[in-house]
């Protein structure tokens, strides 16, 4: 087990906005559910969790669109939980413009900003930003590229196959007090583990599926990956991303998510272009696979279970799924940080 991971282990929480429906199952307020996930980041610092992610959707149910914008929101609103875009798009985004938003956030709340960068698991971003699909690993390569050099110095020179002039020695500002922490997202692409490894960025899983003795190859993978590249006695850090939700027992838990994480398959996929069912067995994977859905009890369990495996230092749960009613998001928030947290520290502590 990863020893340091254990001793700084971080809770959290992530959403891509969660648009309220109304009493016809028809979708409200897409500005309501910006609104929801700033008054959610308050709540997730008062109960004492460690994270906060704002993921980015293009979508009516997921209107999250704009991740950074939202960070600095937060930042402006709380004053101790760390934030972050988990994941900000990077291929169909400005590296430049992500990277001094960021460090805007920075400013307002030091020490406290992340950002994951990601692909994107859909095309959605291609044409509305006017963008060749085609291009999909170059730009992401070349714009993550850039991204690490942005916040490695102040002024930058650089050039890459997204970009039709260099940059000569440009200023780039405003500059946070330490450098952001940029961490590489991904589905479990073996080319992006290797990539993160390489570039000697810490790893961040995104998971729908799967058991944790499947994802926990990807740690060994990753951490050997890391050694061969020669980062010698600096940490490999893998967090996680997961659907959950916590209730206050197992069935009604599992009954509340599952209803409403339906829709979410049924047409929430279906705004990204990429329509599907939930997947089969879907039951057993809140049981002993990776969705974590259950009383405090229950998900605390599978958590250090998981950790055990994984020896992971962070994993954020996605709860506000398929216009679930705000105020049981609300309460499961309450729930990880009041009653999940406490039993996981404890753990560690004995």
């Amino acid at each position: 087990m990863n020893t340091e991971a254990k001793a700084n282990f971080e809770l959290g929480v992530y959403t891509f906005g969660n648009t309220p429906r109304t009493a016809d199952a028809a979708y409200g307020a897409t500005a309501q559910a910006i609104r929801n996930a700033l008054e959610a980041v308050r709540l997730a610092e008062d109960v004492g969790l460690d994270f906060f992610g704002f993921g980015e959707h293009h979508t009516r149910s997921m209107p999250v669109s704009s991740p950074t914008s939202l960070v600095i929101a937060a930042a402006a609103s709380t004053r101790r939980i760390k934030l972050g875009a988990t994941v900000s798009v990077l291929s169909t985004d400005e590296p430049i413009r992500v990277f001094q938003q960021l460090a805007t956030a920075a400013a307002i709340a030091p020490g406290r900003i992340e950002v994951v960068a990601g692909r994107g698991s859909s095309a959605i971003t291609f044409s509305m930003f006017d963008l060749d699909e085609r291009d999909y690993d170059m730009l992401f390569s070349s714009k993550l590229d850039l991204l690490l050099a942005l916040n490695s110095q102040e002024r930058v020179t650089w050039n890459g196959p997204h970009r039709r002039r260099p940059l000569e020695d440009m200023l780039v500002v405003p500059r946070p007090e330490q450098p952001l922490r940029i961490w590489l997202g991904t589905g479990g692409s073996p080319e992006s583990v290797l990539r993160a490894a390489k570039l000697g960025v810490p790893m961040f899983l995104g998971i729908l599926s799967g058991t944790p003795e499947h994802w926990a190859q990807y740690g060994r993978g990753y951490r050997q990956a890391w050694a061969a590249a020669g980062h010698g006695g600096q940490p490999a850090d893998i967090a996680v991303a997961v659907h959950g939700f916590i209730g206050e027992n197992d069935r009604e838990a599992r009954a509340t998510y599952l209803a409403h994480e339906l829709r979410t398959f049924e047409t929430g996929s279906a705004e990204i272009g990429r329509p599907m069912r939930a997947p089969a067995g879907r039951e057993m994977d809140l049981e002993r696979g990776m969705v974590f859905a259950g009383g405090p009890d229950e998900v605390a369990a599978r958590i250090l279970n998981l950790h055990k495996l994984l020896g992971h230092s962070r994993q954020i749960l996605q709860m506000d799924v398929g216009g679930m009613p705000h105020q049981t998001f609300l309460r499961s928030i309450e729930l990880l940080g009041r009653e999940v947290l406490p039993r996981i520290r404890n753990e560690f502590e004995a």
